[in-house]
């Protein structure tokens, strides 16, 4: 994980904080550039709509891009010191201008927001171990009907490669066989199998039909007078 990516993880972009700041728009990209260490290097950081960020640093005396403070096995005092001022630009642009949120990818922060809106329930973040695991349970009764978690794809698909958010409901077993047919469903990934169903949350399933599949598991949370 770069140092952009690990500063920016789990955040959302605020385009209009951008400008206020002082970056400028050229095309779809935000520029922001400024000089550290007694004006002898240059931070370049570039945003895109998305919220993805990119930075580079520039020796200004010599012209040239730096690279040596993103090597990890290189250290000393002066390559620390530009690491620092690199990572403190880009704390002060994330606090500035990015807005927190809970999970990682844009499916899964959209499906908690709704979750929220229809029912109140914010997610838990109960594992010390797995801080990225949440649960989300019917604030009266108490009981889960979802779980999203970050996990490798392997985990659910040996054919696939790379970081997946995915969401447990809790469905009719007969409805889990048939959903199991489609694409972007899979067996319960650590939960009972037979009554609970595994989501990826990229977008191949869109929000309203995940959201009709929570409302269902959330049936079950209900307490029958």
């Amino acid at each position: 994980m770069t140092i952009e990516e690990e500063i920016f993880k789990k955040t959302k972009l605020n385009i209009d904080k951008l400008l206020k700041y002082g970056f400028r728009r050229e095309q779809d990209v935000y520029k922001y550039s400024q000089n550290i260490i007694n004006d002898t290097f240059k931070v370049e950081v570039e945003i895109n709509r998305d919220g993805l960020v990119i930075g580079k640093i520039y020796d200004l005396r010599i012209g040239e891009e730096y690279t040596g403070f993103r090597i990890k096995d290189i250290s000393g005092s002066f390559i620390g010191q530009v690491r620092d001022e690199f990572q403190k630009i880009l704390e002060d642009i994330k606090n500035k201008c990015f807005e927190n949120e809970f999970f990682l990818y844009a499916q899964s922060n959209r499906i908690t927001r709704k979750i929220k809106e229809k029912y109140n329930d914010n997610p838990e973040f109960q594992w010390t171990k797995f801080p990225d695991y949440a649960i989300f349970r019917n604030s009266i009764s108490r009981k889960w009907y979802g779980l999203i978690m970050n996990i490798d794809r392997k985990k659910i698909d040996n054919s696939s490669k790379g970081q997946v958010e995915i969401i447990n409901v809790k469905l009719d077993p007969v409805k889990v066989k048939i959903l199991l047919k489609k694409k972007g469903f899979y067996p319960a990934y650590h939960m009972n199998k037979k009554s609970w169903i595994t989501i990826t949350l990229d977008d191949t399933i869109g929000d309203e039909d995940i959201m009709k599949l929570v409302a269902e598991s959330y049936s079950y949370t209900i307490i029958q007078k």
